[in-house]
This record gives C-alpha cells, structure tokens and sequence, in this order.
C-alpha cells in the first residue's frame, strides 16, 4: 500500500501511484522495519530534481523493482526541501562513505535509522543488484552491516559536531578570503570552478561588499564579468527571465533547467546591488527580469513563491526551452529568425541535444542603439508567444518559509534600488514600474503568508501548500532567512509589527538552536531526534541557518538598537571564521555578514514626511555601506526605534547617521548625508 496520497509535498505525491509501498517519513516505517526486521530504504530527492524522475521511470514505477524493495524494505521517501534536517543528516553519510552526494539520494539504513550504505543514482540493472546484495547481507552479515552503520554515524557525528575552533572576524580574514576567491576564478568564463558550473551567488554578494569597503577593483571586476557571463549565457532565460538552476559546461551555456527560487531570490540582490553601485545597464535589466519571473511565474497569489520550476518537460529537459534555427525562422520569418539566430548563437549543429539550442545572448543589446533594441524586444515578444504554446515545465507549488525569506528580502531591495533610479525619461520606465507594482504586491503577499500561516503558536512551520500549513517543524534556516525578510519588511515599509515579528523569531532561534560554543544547531532542542543533530555552518546552495540567523540578527540589532543580538551574532560568526579562512567559496554568506559588521553596520533613520519621494532617502539606498539598515518615516513613528526622539530640524527632513550604536550630527543635505556615508 502506497501511503503518499495525502502529502503536501509534489514530490511525494509524484509517487503517490508508484507499485513500491511507499512510506512518508514518520515513526511508524521505522516500527514497521522494526516489527519485520528488514532494513530501511531511505530514498530523498525533490520534485523539480531531472535524475530523481530518471530512477523513479527506471526503477519505482517498474513492478519488479517494487516487488524487490516490498519484499526485503521498508521504503520512505523524503522531500529534502520539506524535511532539510533528514536530508542533511544522511547526505553527510552519503559523502563521508562515497565522497560525493547529490539527488537522488539511496540509503540504507538498520530499523533505527542508521544508515550502512548510501549512494545516489543508481541505473536499474545496478540498483537491482544492490537490492540482493543488501537484502542478503542483512540476513547473513547482520553483525558486519551493524558495525558499518556505527562506524558511518560515528563519521557523520564528528562531522556535524560543534564546539571546535572559533576566531574573530577581521579586515584581515575577509580580505584573504578575497584574495582566495581571486585565485580560484575563472578569467575566461566567470565564476568558479568548472563543470558543472553554479551561479556562485553569495560570493559574488560578498566581493561586492568587500569592494565597497576596500574599493578593490579585483572584487568589483570579478562580479561584474560573472555576472555579464550568466546574464549572456544559456543558464538565464532570454526570453522570460530567470535563471536556471546551473550550467552543465564551465560557459554557462547549456543549463540543467530547473529553476529554483533560491536561486533566483539570490541572484536578484547581486543583479540588484551591482546595478546600485555602477549603474550598469545590464546589471539592471536582468534584475528586472528576475524580479518579473518571480512575480510572474513563482508567486502564487494570496501565498507566497513557489519552491521551483521542473527540470523536465513531459520527461524531456530542454522541451520547452530550446531551438532549431528552422523553428526561429517560423515563428519570426525569414529576415527576424535568422537575425535572432546570430542574436541568440543558435547554430545548424545546435549547442544542446539533436541539434537543439539553448538561446544565449551573443551581442551587446543594452547599450545598442534604440532601433536594434527595440527590434530585439520584439523578437523576444513574439518567440516568447510561440514558446507559451508549448508544453510548459511542473511548479513544484509547495511554499518553503527560507527561500520565501529569501525572495522577501531581494525585492525589497530591489524596489529601494528602482526607487533610486527611477527616471520617466528611460524608455523601458513603464515596464519598470509595472515589474515594481508587481514585484511589490508577491512581496507583501509572501510576508504576510509567512506571518499568518507558517507562524503557528510562536513557532516557525517549514512549508505549506495552497494555503495550507504542513507539519514539518521549521529549521534554522528558516528561523534566519523569514527574521532576515521582516528585517527587510521593516524598513520597506516603516511598519513596527515587522520588527515585532522577527524577534519573536530570534528569540527562539537562541532559547531552540544554540550551540555551547556560541555556534547553532540546524534544528531545535525540541525537534525529533535523528541519528545526529545537524549543525553545518558552511553556506552551499543556500545559506547555512548558521550565516542566516547571523545576518538577522545583525540587522535586527541595527534597527533595534539592541546590543545583545549583537553580540550572538558575533560569536556565532567566530565559530565559522577558521572555515572562511580556508573554504572561501563555502562561506560567502558568512562573510557577506561578516562585511556588514566590519563596516558598522551603518544605522539610517531619515525623518520625512514623504518617505517615496525625499531625496534623503533616495542618497541613503544610493550610498548606503554593507549591510546598512535604512528606515524612514516621521518621528517617534510606532514600532520604529530608529525613528523615536529624532525630530526634523527647522521642519526639514533630516537625516541621522550612526555606526556601531554611535551617532553623526543630524543633517539636512543629501550632500551632507553622502559625506557621513562615504
């Protein structure tokens, strides 16, 4: 009996009419594993994950693959999204027996869940093998198999302990960090590392900071070559925006299509800050775009965003999204569709599969002249049509509390930073201004299903789905990316239940998460008890709950003026510095913060009556320094600390400015505010 017909979770009920008698994570498996004395078969994987639907073909939807796993298993399947804290658990068994992990994920694992043999995918014919040689191990070497699973949890429990190494964050560390993630940049195609290739996000937020502070050309240059890269590259949408989740190729040409919101959430604040502190034309465009296709295709209205778009198409990747050159020329023409072939490098040989391409963007278009502009933007308009009419990807719809965080957080500063640059002059205002509208109302739709639905009794629920929160408990990452968004809420809106909301939030991240060594575990004192109680402080697809609840905590601090939040974050952030200085390209968010910090963070309180409008508080989003908070509003404004017992002198808008909780002189110019800002 195949018992995932009721879950929340896409991916799950994706199995749902699989012949294997699936069982959800829950205690009842490991008792019925236990009563029959079979092993456990752990399968985690995620709905958008293009290999996860490869082995459920190959082998869960074969009857005599199900016949073998119900006969000699008890076989859960997990949603590694629902339930991060099983995934993290078990991956760092997968990598400490395998030396790689990834989705999906097979493991093997005694009635109390200890796992004593892991691997990823595995081919049918393989996997069939596995199973016998499993099933006859566990009758004939039971006391082998146990030995393998107690020396694997002792591996994983030294893996994911606390209380090691601690050290100060300083100019110097971050610096070399830096210095670390020069050397291992790729000069030719941006980024780091080679295939397959990751947009490498959070470090590219931290060298931003990191030149802000120092003025180093290196960093700036790293980000904006890595940036143009993938913005020109087959790993972004061309048409629709959005990017994909990475490239299979170190040249970001041709991408594993899925689409994920953290992703995109994190790519649009360093689109979005580079295009703040250059005014970079393209910088700004595809922070737009990536803004649009949040609101346009992850938002779900009246909820929050969407987790991701599918890998597959009707189980082809690439169906809806790549081109033949014949295929351009039909839906544009003769003329328009070979123009768009030399615009978008489709090639008769093709980049992709059976002479397929994956459209990039091989000339300059935003800084060309109006006419060959406007001509490209219509191409895009009418190829988009013909793909809408297309078989179009699944949305795995179920709504994760951190990436909504995170997606929370990057609009708001987007729409600070289209503010600042807003110009009725520009010919694409218009469509700014509608991407804005749009952007802002998914947004406050995400914030405020967050803080009606997943808060449940004070404490944070990990997703829901239409409408509907789910069981999981929330994790720390959770906990630090929604305390992080109301932050965020907060100065957008100048609304003191924002503030409210994210300490509640952190107060239970210290009583719950806490370490001894002024560290955290990724889930609470409270949560159900797995062979390890994970506490990963490095930042890999996300950022860690660690560098998460960090980042909160700092602009919680800043806007409160509460110096004890302060101080957690700091000694949070000494337990993850010997990592910065020896993994740098797993510590972005950690360092990001830690840039912040270094820098103040700056505290500006602009008192106005015209908060959209004033040009004191266009100068501070324009000039404000890592990881400055930003709140403006009238004075002694409810809820707001940064406002209270700061009037306007002389009945002019006024501007206060401190650092470190130690305050400039109040000042009326915006030159006198980009003076204190600089």
């Amino acid at each position: 009996m195949n018992r995932l017909a009721n879950a929340t979770s896409p991916y799950l009920l994706q199995h749902a009419d699989n012949p294997v008698d699936w069982w959800p994570w829950c205690e009842e498996a490991f008792a019925e594993a236990k009563r029959r004395d079979v092993p456990v078969l752990i399968s985690v994987g995620y709905a958008a994950c293009h290999w996860c639907h490869v082995m459920a073909h190959e082998s869960f939807e074969n009857e005599g693959v199900a016949q073998l796993m119900n006969d000699d298993f008890v076989s859960i399947k997990v949603d590694r999204e629902e339930r991060p804290d099983v995934d993290a658990v078990y991956m760092t068994a997968t990598q400490a027996m395998t030396g790689q992990g990834g989705w999906p994920m097979t493991v093997f694992a005694t009635p109390d869940g200890t796992p004593f043999f892991c691997g990823t995918y595995f081919p049918r014919a393989n996997f069939i093998r596995l199973l016998g040689s499993v099933a006859t191990a566990w009758r004939d070497q039971r006391e082998a198999v146990l030995q393998q699973g107690a020396a694997v949890v002792e591996a994983i429990g030294g893996a994911q302990a606390v209380g090691g190494l601690t050290a100060p964050f300083t100019a110097e560390l971050l610096d070399a960090a830096a210095a670390q993630l020069a050397s291992e940049y790729d000069r030719t195609n941006g980024g780091f590392g080679g295939a397959p290739k990751f947009p490498p996000h959070m470090n590219l937020l931290f060298l931003l900071r990191h030149h802000q502070r120092t003025g180093s050309a290196q960093s700036l240059e790293i980000v904006r070559h890595t940036c143009e890269a993938m913005a020109r590259g087959g790993i972004n949408d061309q048409l629709a925006g959005g990017f994909a989740r990475y490239s299979v190729d170190a040249h970001w040409t041709v991408p594993h299509f899925e689409k994920m919101l953290y992703d995109n959430a994190l790519l649009l604040r360093v689109y979005t800050q580079l295009w703040r502190l250059t005014g970079d034309r393209l910088a700004r465009r595809v922070a737009r775009d990536t803004a649009r296709f949040l609101a346009d295709e992850l938002h779900k209205p009246g909820e929050g965003f969407a987790s991701a778009l599918d890998a597959d198409t009707e189980g082809v990747e690439g169906l809806t999204y790549a081109w033949t050159a014949a295929q351009l020329v039909e839906a544009l023409g003769e003329e328009d569709g070979r123009w768009a072939a030399d615009l978008f490098a489709v090639t008769d040989e093709g980049t992709f599969e059976h002479g397929m391409s994956v459209l990039r963007l091989a000339r300059d278009v935003d800084d060309a002249d109006p006419a060959v502009r406007a001509r490209w933007q219509g191409v895009v308009g009418r190829l988009l049509a013909a793909r809408d009419a297309r078989p179009q990807p699944a949305r795995d719809d179920k709504v994760v509390a951190a990436w909504n965080g995170l997606a929370i957080t990057a609009i708001a500063e987007f729409l600070q930073v289209a503010a600042v640059y807003a110009s009725p002059d520009d010919e694409d205002a218009n469509l700014m201004d509608g991407v804005a509208i749009v952007a802002d109302g998914a947004m406050r739709d995400a914030a405020e299903h967050l803080a009606k639905v997943h808060l449940v009794d004070g404490r944070l629920r990990r997703v829901s789905r239409n409408g509907v929160v789910g069981e999981p408990a929330g994790v720390l990452e959770d906990y630090g990316c929604v305390a992080e968004a109301f932050c965020a809420m907060h100065q957008l809106t100048g609304e003191g239940r924002w503030l409210e909301l994210a300490s509640q939030l952190l107060d239970v991240a210290l009583a719950r998460f806490a370490a001894p060594d002024g560290g955290f575990f990724d889930t609470a004192d409270d949560a159900e008890r797995l062979v390890t109680r994970p506490a990963d402080p490095t930042d890999n697809a996300t950022p860690s709950g660690r560098s998460a609840v960090v980042a909160a905590l700092v602009a919680y601090s800043a806007l409160s003026g509460e110096v004890r939040y302060r101080e957690a974050a700091e000694a949070a952030l000494s337990t993850v510095a010997p990592i910065v200085g020896r993994h740098a390209r797993f510590t972005g968010y950690a360092a990001t913060v830690g840039e912040a910090l270094l820098s103040g963070p700056y505290e500006i309180a602009v008192v106005t009556d015209d908060p959209a409008d004033d040009p004191l508080v266009a100068a501070a989003h324009r000039y404000a320094p890592p990881g400055a908070v930003t709140v403006a509003g009238r004075t002694d404004q409810p809820g707001v600390p940064l406002l209270a017992d700061r009037p306007a002198l002389n009945g002019r808008s006024t501007a206060y400015v401190c650092r470190g909780f130690v305050c400039d002189r109040p000042v009326t110019s915006v030159d006198d505010l980009v003076a204190q800002l600089g």
